[in-house]
């Protein structure tokens, strides 16, 4: 695993301690992620990704955002 997809698995996983995280990419801004938390239970896909987001920190803002681009699958554990 690169150095950046280490750095965003730990971001993710401060705000999702207990969370299942995959985190993919090889080019450094590309990246796809599969997080999977008790916390989305009840919640749509839209507030779920919005939580991840939000864990990102702002790396993703903008034209200046360190992650060009992320594929995210959220959902709670069956």
């Amino acid at each position: 695993m690169g150095p950046d997809k280490i750095i965003n698995e730990a971001l993710i996983r401060e705000s999702f301690p207990n969370a299942k995280i995959t985190v993919m990419g090889d080019d450094g801004v590309h990246f796809s992620a599969e997080v999977i938390d008790e916390s989305f239970r009840g919640k749509n896909r839209v507030q779920q990704q919005r939580a991840v987001m939000a864990a990102l920190k702002g790396k993703m803002d903008g034209s200046n955002g360190e992650i060009h681009a992320l594929g995210l699958t959220t959902k709670a554990p069956e």
